[in-house]
């Protein structure tokens, strides 16, 4: 049994649920997403949605504790949203950004300018000092996620002086250089 699909997900409130056709659609203070289901039950009850799979059937496994997942997380980016923070580290290297437009320095001999999806909001954060930080915000996790995995292929943080761009927080596995 999928320990993650048992548990109920509690619908907090100013989020509405509907649930028509095999397509769920979530809405809330931050926006509104759909999600097709299939081979798993819902049942909208009180203020919890319970996800229950009708067979034993390989599908209605693997999909059971997925799905669980996406509602969670629809439920959880609608009412509160989902923030990624990305950490420049390396000398010379910048960001800005001009509405949804980012433009990156990352040592290269242009800067990188991405128009980031509407959904997404883009902030960036300069202190003397500290390392340039990219804040992206949205009510979609998957898109976040996409945006920073996209920001973050363009200079990958290397093993031996850690430059490039890795996520705050994210712990670096270090080699030893050359010893003379």
């Amino acid at each position: 049994m999928s320990r993650i699909g048992n548990n109920p997900i509690a619908i907090p409130s100013g989020v509405t649920i509907d649930f028509k056709d095999n397509l769920l659609t979530v809405k809330g203070k931050l926006g509104e997403l759909s999600q097709n289901i299939q081979d798993v039950e819902l049942k909208i009850e009180d203020s919890n949605i319970v996800v229950n799979r009708p067979s034993d059937s390989k599908t209605a496994r693997t999909n059971h504790g997925l799905y669980r997942s996406l509602i969670f997380n629809m439920i959880e980016g609608v009412s509160n949203g989902w923030t990624k923070q990305l950490e420049l580290v390396g000398v010379g290297y910048r960001a800005s950004n001009q509405g949804n437009k980012l433009d990156l320095a990352l040592g290269f001999s242009h800067n990188i300018v991405i128009d980031v999806a509407p959904e997404v909001t883009v902030e960036t954060i300069s202190e003397k000092g500290k390392n340039p930080i990219v804040k992206l915000t949205s009510h979609d996790k998957q898109l976040v996620g996409q945006v920073a995995a996209k920001i973050r292929g363009f200079r990958k943080p290397e093993p031996y002086k850690g430059k490039g761009v890795k996520f705050v927080g994210e712990e670096l596995r270090r080699k030893a250089g050359k010893s003379a």
